[in-house]
């Protein structure tokens, strides 16, 4: 717990505005005010904190919108400011009103006391990378989202492809381009939903492709080579789980990583009952889901294809060790369990939990001397 001797600096930020407490050494009560999040009010800030504090400055904000922005502005004054974790902000019971300057005031307290969880701060390089595989992820989501449109579009006209049983291939896709509707408004409409899912193809093209050059950095390059060792990861998962995690040096065990990504199991237990229930989802949804699709690969017989001996190709063998492994356990207990009766979802995300306990192992750079 931090020093009573301190001055604690609560923000409540927002887009245009910051609330601003402040708990000085002995006083009973935080100090609050209101600036506009501007980069001269902040600058007034950053030395108006300076200039009142006592002891050690110590400053937090909560995680949101407004990303990393006002934490690396502050650092550059001087002020140290931490971005808390919203979800693990202690709530009291029966309390109903929420204001900013409350909120600014209860962090400037939990603060003092020690209460708040801080959320580790990518570099601006990392969060560059992050964004673009976000960026990705939207895109495939409205992609995915822009093939609905015209399935249900030729749904309710009651057209159906039936020349093979691949849909979105090559001769489905041409099959398309060649529909015509008999009302203008129609073929309009159709045409609006194409043009817009082929633009969607070209953008996740482009996307994809710029990932694959970042791949290629040699500050990315050893662990996204790693990761590609596994059964079920490429370049664009290896890169996004590198992108969204950034540094595994901060899980100091498997155990933290998979409560970083929410699949470990919640519980509720009190007496002598134990209750477990399904997974937190907690944490990084990103890389969760990406782990997840990454798991379904396991309900296969262990195998090396021709791809995945291509991404294999001047890896270590350590990495290539550990991924060898997990395919051989990972893939035993999927058809265990499946032969217990397990319903398949649930299969895949013990799969992926274990795997995210190998991929720690793969990259932790202590995993060597822990096993040890």
């Amino acid at each position: 717990m931090i020093a009573n001797a301190n001055t604690f600096v609560g923000v409540d930020a927002h887009k245009s505005s910051l609330h601003v407490a402040m708990l000085l050494p002995g006083g009973r009560a935080p100090v609050a005010w209101q600036v506009a999040n501007e980069p001269a009010a902040v600058r007034r800030l950053a030395r108006k904190l300076q200039r009142e504090a006592t002891g050690e400055l110590h400053c937090c904000y909560e995680a949101g919108p407004l990303g990393y922005s006002l934490q690396r502005r502050l650092a550059g004054l001087g002020v140290a400011c931490q971005v808390v974790a919203p979800s693990l902000i202690p709530i009291r019971p029966g309390e109903h009103v929420k204001t900013d300057r409350r909120d600014a005031r209860k962090l400037a307290e939990l603060l003092a006391a020690g209460l708040l969880t801080e959320v580790h701060p990518p570099g601006e390089a990392d969060e560059a990378l992050r964004n673009l595989a976000r960026g990705r992820e939207d895109v495939r989501q409205a992609l995915t989202r822009a093939k609905h449109w015209i399935d249900k579009f030729l749904l309710r006209h009651g057209i159906a492809y039936t020349l093979s049983k691949r849909p979105w291939g090559k001769q489905h896709r041409a099959w398309l381009r060649r529909l015509r509707m008999e009302y203008a408004a129609d073929q309009a409409c159709f045409d609006a939903y194409l043009v817009t899912h082929e633009q969607l193809e070209e953008r996740l093209e482009v996307l994809e492709a710029e990932m694959e050059r970042a791949s290629g950095q040699p500050e990315y390059r050893t662990a996204v080579g790693a990761l590609r060792c596994f059964r079920g990861i490429n370049t664009v998962t290896a890169i996004s789980v590198v992108a969204e995690l950034h540094d595994f040096r901060r899980f100091p065990s498997p155990r933290s990583l998979m409560s970083h990504l929410g699949v470990t199991p919640s519980e509720y237990s009190s007496g002598e009952r134990r209750r477990r229930g399904a997974i937190t989802c907690a944490g990084n949804r990103h890389v969760r889901r990406l782990l997840t699709e990454a798991a379904w690969q396991y309900r296969h017989r262990p195998g090396c294809s021709a791809a995945l001996r291509e991404r294999r190709r001047g890896q270590p063998a350590r990495a290539i060790a550990l991924a060898d492994r997990a395919q051989e356990r990972l893939c035993r207990r999927y058809a265990r369990m499946s032969t217990q009766g397990k319903p398949h979802h649930k299969i895949v995300i013990a799969i992926a939990r274990e795997l995210v306990g190998y991929l720690w192992a793969t990259l932790h750079p202590d995993a060597t001397a822990m096993r040890a």
